[in-house]
């Protein structure tokens, strides 16, 4: 019913500004109309429209109704002018006069309420309160003042004289009024023009766009004013009628480009069957609102990045406030948060609340918004929170390294030189000379171990599948590899090979250290422009729910950033099974006949002739040896062939042996 009745008013109203302003034109020209009245009466005309537009659409905004009663006081002023010019002495010139007097009131909307209510109606600050009722009087002392000034003033029009003239000093001070209550108008919307300047120097970029064109408008309307007068009574009449063009269009032009180049208002332009229909809401794009804030984003620190984001959300969804909240508590709010969340969507690791719209109830569009933003400002959250934990990761991994070398080769050092030294005070003997040779054997092994924990040779010279055959041939239990046929002789980005080698490397040692694994299966494989790793091992399994991922939480990091994933499934008494892709280019291929620059030959799958090394031909799927609990150092146990059959067995069928690696 509310709408029904908001519809017939505003029609009502921008029905009878258009006549009254288009029977103006016509009592003031005559028949025919000329073209360029006719110009100036579609200028005039735009003004009713867009109020009845934003009135119908948003009954609830003060703002349509504020254009539709301008464009009354136009319609009246002008119908006024045309009574005075075509009429007579009598009712028709009281009248005229009347209906010519609300000229004033139009000048003073135009040049102060509709750029200081822009663009939802409201006062920009509690501050303005003031001002807005002075102003609202020295208009009216400016309408007073031409209603009853004496009759020179009408002289050009009839000379019965203005019936609601006074006389005397009266007549003089109503003149006076209205001159000066003009010249108060007129300073009133300066100093609104100067507080339009100073809300753009400090509001968000993306509430600056739309202030850009109301100042260019108020500057036009003002401009064609005084241009109008300076020029009109000196015969130019050319000059006189582009002043009184810019009047009339300067402020329905700004507001309709604010509204429909910013979706102000939310204004879209669509065809329903035969009809032109507009739409209107008050908020830009995702889009838009993205390009402004994605440059910020990507210079800021995570806690500035929330505050954009926020500030982001709420000039696009012209909100009292906006909240970016994380899972971790970390709340950043822009405005002021003064009661609860009208609007509240998930973003990534936390949500997006919305206080109360400043105009207007939330609608199903202002949810699609927020929901669609809420895409961009979650992956922008996690890619802050990734970011952060890689760093904590990087800095934790050089105090590993630190703490390992310290503990173990330099002490192991400082061992070997304390011994040399006493080998050398008592003369060498054999026994001391051959526990110093042991010990400097076990440091370099040591070395060797810590050198493969920040980057194995094996990974540099032969690829992701022998650095992990060769990791796992040092596992103390039953350890199986599974490698694709295409990634023996293909070769993928280091920081690729680099991620999915230390991601095998945890999960297996997790298997040692707290599953109490007899067997583990690792899988390797590419298909689907993925490079995917699964190790499984048979130990006692735990709930991740409760116990988290064991130390693989940086790798799975270090894969997101990768853009690819990590999944660990698990229970009680069943095992674990850890699984880890990254998205892979096309892969290089590894040249047989000469190794590539810094990686050296690759070494392919052992069998019985070789002596267990291989020459990298012979089978597609890679198989290693790994070493029992009782065997001594350097022997080899029999492989496990996944796949293959008795391919890896020497002739006699009997596992081929041969030299350790070390």
């Amino acid at each position: 019913m509310a709408s029904t009745r908001a519809r017939l008013l505003s029609g009502a109203a921008a029905g009878a500004a258009s006549a009254g302003i288009v029977a103006g034109a016509v009592m003031e020209t005559g028949l025919p109309v000329p073209f360029t009245q006719w110009v100036f009466i579609a200028a005039c005309l735009s003004l009713p429209a867009l109020g009845l537009l934003i009135a119908r659409r948003r009954p609830d905004n003060v703002y349509g109704w504020l254009l539709l009663a301008t464009a009354g006081c136009l319609g009246l002023g002008a119908s006024g002018y045309g009574l005075l010019l075509r009429g007579g002495p009598g009712p028709a010139a009281a009248a005229g006069v009347l209906m010519l007097s609300f000229f004033p009131l139009f000048y003073g909307l135009s040049w102060v309420f509709i750029p200081l209510l822009f663009p939802d109606g409201r006062l920009p600050s509690r501050r303005w309160r003031a001002g807005a009722r002075i102003a609202a009087a020295v208009i009216a002392v400016y309408w007073l003042g031409i209603l009853l000034s004496p009759d020179e003033i009408y002289a050009p029009f009839f000379s019965g004289g203005n019936p609601f003239g006074l006389g005397g000093t009266a007549g003089l001070v109503a003149g006076a009024a209205g001159g000066l209550g003009q010249l108060a108008t007129f300073l009133a919307a300066l100093a609104v023009l100067a507080s339009l300047v100073l809300r753009c120097l400090r509001s968000p970029a993306a509430e600056r766009r739309p202030l850009r064109w109301m100042i260019a408008g108020t500057v036009a309307n003002l401009g064609g004013y005084v241009l109008t007068g300076l020029f009109a009574e000196k015969g130019q009449e050319a000059a006189g009628w582009f002043g009184a063009l810019t009047i009339m269009a300067a402020m329905p032009a700004v507001i309709a480009a604010a509204v429909f180049r910013h979706n102000l208002l939310d204004v879209r332009v669509g065809i329903r069957g035969s009809r032109l229909f507009l739409v209107f809401d008050l908020r830009p794009t995702v889009d838009e609102l993205l390009t402004e804030i994605g440059p910020g984003l990507e210079d800021a620190d995570p806690v500035e990045q929330l505050e954009r984001l926020a500030g982001a959300v709420r000039a696009g969804l012209e909100v009292r406030w906006a909240a970016v909240a994380l899972a971790d508590g970390t709340r950043v709010v822009a405005g002021e948060e003064d009661g609860e969340a009208v609007l509240t969507v998930p973003a990534g690791l936390g949500h997006i609340a919305c206080g109360p719209k400043t105009a207007g109830p939330v609608t199903a569009e202002d949810r699609r918004l927020l929901g669609a933003l809420a895409v961009p400002v979650g992956l922008a959250i996690r890619s802050a929170a990734l970011a952060a934990r890689l760093v904590d990761a990087e800095e934790a991994g050089r105090r590993r390294i630190e703490r390992d070398i310290h503990d173990g080769a330099q002490q192991q050092l400082v061992a070997l030189i304390a011994g040399l030294e006493l080998a050398r005070a008592t003369g060498g003997e054999p026994e001391l000379l051959a526990l110093l040779r042991e010990q400097a054997r076990q440091a370099l092994a040591d070395l060797r171990e810590l050198a493969a924990g920040i980057h194995p040779s094996a990974l540099s010279q032969g690829g992701l599948a022998e650095a992990v055959e060769e990791r796992c041939s040092r596992l103390p239990v039953a350890t199986t590899v599974t490698a694709a046929p295409e990634l023996r002789a293909r070769r993928f980005p280091d920081q690729v090979e680099g991620a999915m080698y230390f991601t095998v490397s945890e999960a297996v040692a997790n298997a040692l250290k707290h599953a109490d694994a007899t067997r583990i299966e690792v899988r390797l494989a590419h298909a689907a422009g993925r490079l995917q790793a699964v190790v499984a091992d048979d130990g006692r399994g735990f709930d991740p729910a409760v116990t988290g991922r064991r130390g693989l939480g940086p790798l799975a990091d270090r894969l997101r950033a990768l853009g690819g994933s990590l999944e660990v499934s698990s229970a009680p008494g069943e095992g674990t099974r850890v699984r880890a892709w990254v998205p892979v280019p096309v892969p290089v291929p590894v040249s047989r006949s000469v190794p590539e620059a810094g990686r050296g030959p690759r070494p392919g799958p052992p069998s019985a002739e070789d002596g267990g090394r291989g020459d990298g031909d012979d089978h597609g799927v890679a198989v290693v040896q790994r070493r029992g609990p009782g065997d001594e150092a350097g022997q080899l146990l029999p492989v496990q062939a996944a796949g293959l059959g008795e391919a890896a067995r020497g002739p006699a069928g009997q596992p081929g042996q041969g030299e350790g690696r070390g």
